[in-house]
């Protein structure tokens, strides 16, 4: 492709070449770099219940995992979601920096009752937290909770055992 381009362009000074050819280079790299974060590596999937409905919810456990989240993503299927389960107790926050789905998100207890719930907007840094500390976070697509009357102290089924 260089060398295809450095023979239409005959006139042009060396300087003028190596700019071109970085310029190349640099764009490729941030197309090939903008394409890798576009798409997610697939993540194991539980099958979790809300009352009847079945969430197929992706497994966060790493920290990259749960760092990367939903971050990227152009939309969510209706009854997919992503269970992030931490090492250890604590409350729990999160935003949606680069994230770009409208969410709800359970803060859960080990045994899947919901301690709350919060609405999250895409692209904002504002702080969703549990109100008391939790291992587990259930994002689906907001709204998904309030259409199925599901609220705080239901229970999640399905919840993998916590060591």
């Amino acid at each position: 492709m260089l060398a295809d381009l450095k023979d239409r362009l005959p006139r042009a000074s060396g300087a003028t070449f190596c700019f071109l050819k970085s310029t190349v280079i640099g764009v490729a790299l941030l197309s090939a770099s903008n394409t890798a974060k576009a798409q997610h590596t697939p993540l194991p999937t539980i099958d979790l219940y809300a009352g009847m409905h079945r969430i197929v919810a992706e497994l966060a456990v790493k920290p990259d995992e749960r760092a990367q989240g939903l971050m990227g993503r152009k939309s969510l299927e209706k009854q997919r979601g992503m269970l992030f389960i931490f090492d250890r107790s604590g409350k729990q926050c999160f935003w949606m920096r680069n994230t770009f789905v409208p969410l709800s998100i359970a803060f859960l207890r080990d045994d899947g009752s919901i301690v709350n719930i919060e609405d999250m907007q895409p692209q904002s840094d504002t702080d969703h937290c549990s109100d008391e500390p939790v291992r587990l976070a259930l994002e689906v697509n907001q709204g998904w909770f309030a259409k199925r009357n599901i609220g705080p102290e239901m229970t999640i089924r399905g919840i993998p055992t916590l060591r």
